[in-house]
């Protein structure tokens, strides 16, 4: 498959990158400094500079894609409205968008635990932004990944995807490393289960 991955010098973004690479795809990685994608040159990858927040860089970069895959975060010091502006650039693309967004947002709210809640209650606009975000991706057809706590660890060997409706509420349950959400972020480009809805990846 041909893929993009937008935000790909940041942690999920690598992995995604990383992932696809093995995979034996063909990756379009987007990012506003491509000497941040630390991914090993490869005949497969192409690295490209764009900044979601400047419209016609980032539709250039995105035209003909057909499925962008985003690891799009908030750094420390970003402006408000990144994932809105990044999404909006996705869906106006016409590809089909495979999305990462914040358990405990938007529609992952009601199944969510009190403390999952709590913890994002402190994000302010970002999660107003999140929800935003996925909201246009989801409209759209595409599908948004509510990932719990991120950690640094390795995929899981008993990972799974499961619907808003089998999702546990705990916390605990829900934390899962980005290789992990990577990992079921690409079996969802490769086999399209959850579109226009909101997917929970676990690490069991």
């Amino acid at each position: 498959m041909h893929l993009t991955v937008l935000a790909a010098s940041g942690p999920t973004g690598l992995s995604l990158t990383r992932q696809a690479l093995e995979r034996g795809h063909i990756v379009r990685a987007i990012a506003r400094d491509p000497d941040r994608i630390t991914v090993p040159d490869a005949p497969g990858l192409t690295k490209i500079v764009a900044d979601v927040f400047h419209t016609d860089e980032i539709d250039s970069a995105l035209e003909g894609s057909e499925l962008v895959l985003s690891g799009l975060g908030v750094p420390k010091g970003t402006k408000p409205g990144v994932l809105t502006a990044g999404a909006r650039s996705a869906v106006a693309s016409g590809a089909r968008v495979i999305w990462l967004g914040a358990y405990g947002t938007g529609p992952s709210a009601a199944v969510a635990s009190a403390l999952n809640r709590l913890i994002l209650s402190g994000l302010g606009a970002e999660v107003a932004d999140k929800v935003e975000s996925d909201a246009v991706v989801t409209e759209a057809g595409g599908t948004v990944f509510h990932a719990g706590p991120l950690s640094n660890k390795p995929i899981s060997p008993s990972r799974r995807t499961v619907g808003l409706d089998a999702s546990p509420k705990s916390i605990f349950r829900i934390m899962v490393s980005r290789d992990t959400v990577a990992a079921a972020m690409l079996d969802e480009a490769e086999n399209p289960r959850f579109p226009g809805q909101i997917a929970v990846p676990l690490t069991r």
